[in-house]
């Protein structure tokens, strides 16, 4: 098991609930925009937010957005410490910054020093383009031994500052060096470990690449917090990490949503009607199960198990709820008569 850290209320390691983050890609400095979306993204389930810090700008507005949000706060940041210590100024709940490249013993024992009088840990973040080049020569470019080797060595300058509130994260946008860089660096501390596939792609892709890199790992017990990195709406990247979280096994609860493929049997639109109703149990948290089938033989009996569900007919549908029909409506009703349906029964 890894060690515990704490990012604000949020427990990472230690057999704590596995956690799911994003970043905004609103200018840090605008603080209305930056709020806004973090708000959004509370909404979504993230439990954990970050921010991009370039600048003294961006720094100085970390205590602005802080005071308005109510989940953990991570400044991104690279190189120049000045900018971890205006963050921390701030108020930020975890700092994100690779020791090795601030310049200096002094200018890392400064960062970990402010760090340690404010209780607020360090994430080191290793990924394929930031491996040193004397580690991409000795192993022959940036392999998973290359991203840990590189990840260990920014925590051993922490280490000996007397530095150990650490996460670490070793990302690839190739999946399997992503997951072998995981494997390895698992076995070698027991720092909590931040999942992501770095680079993933856009919302489709890089949702599939995530859920085989995070799933694959999570299944293998490696993993205590995780970023599903999309070219795409932050709040997609939330709701992949829960989905994945979920169908790992390693969060329960709110609804399970479930869906038939379309056959020649279907005589409805199941493709909107699914999309509708995915759509409209989002922000739902009650531990239900619900079923969007395309015809009778996929629909109460294949469904059973489903609390509450629909099963499409010859432009029309049944709803039914643990399997027992409870009524017909015609499909331009299906969504707002399961909608109801869920609300009157729980």
């Amino acid at each position: 098991m890894t060690k515990e850290i704490k990012v604000g209320n949020v427990k990472i390691g230690g057999g704590a609930p596995i956690s799911v983050q994003s970043m905004c890609n609103t200018p840090t400095e605008d603080v209305e925009a930056t709020v806004a979306q973090i708000l959004r993204l509370e909404a979504a389930g993230c439990d954990i937010i970050r921010v991009a810090v370039p600048d003294m700008a961006a720094a100085k507005a970390v205590a602005a957005i802080k005071k308005r949000i109510h989940i953990p706060l991570v400044a991104d940041i690279h190189f120049d410490y000045r900018l971890a210590l205006a963050s921390l100024e701030g108020g930020v709940d975890k700092v994100r910054i690779n020791p090795g490249n601030i310049g200096g013993v002094e200018r890392v024992r400064a960062v970990a020093r402010a760090c340690e009088e404010r209780g607020v840990p360090i994430r080191v973040g290793v990924n394929s383009g930031s491996v040193e080049r004397e580690l991409l020569a000795k192993y022959g470019g940036p392999t998973a031994e290359a991203l840990v080797e590189s990840a260990l060595g920014h925590v051993r300058l922490l280490e000996d500052v007397g530095f150990s509130d650490i996460c670490i994260s070793v990302k690839s946008s190739t999946v399997t060096r992503t997951v072998e860089a995981y494997r390895l660096l698992s076995q070698k501390c027991d720092y909590p470990l931040h999942l992501g596939v770095t680079e993933a792609g856009t919302e489709y892709l890089g949702a599939i690449n995530s859920a085989v890199g995070i799933g694959t790992l999570l299944n293998e017990g490696i993993g205590d917090t995780v970023r599903v990195s999309l070219t795409a709406d932050p709040e997609r990247e939330v709701q992949a990490g829960i989905a994945i979280l979920k169908a790992a096994g390693k969060r329960s609860g709110g609804v399970k949503f479930v869906s038939c493929p379309t056959c020649g049997r279907t005589k409805i639109d199941l493709v909107a009607l699914a999309h509708e109703v995915e759509q409209r149990l989002r922000g739902c948290d009650k531990n239900i199960t619900v079923a969007v089938m395309g015809c009778a033989v996929n629909g109460p009996g294949e469904a059973r198990e489903a609390d509450f569900g629909v099963a499409g007919g010859d432009g029309e549908g049944l709803l039914f709820k643990k399997g027992e029909i409870v009524k017909k409506l015609p499909y331009g009703q299906l969504a707002e008569g399961l909608m109801a349906l869920i609300e009157e029964q729980t």
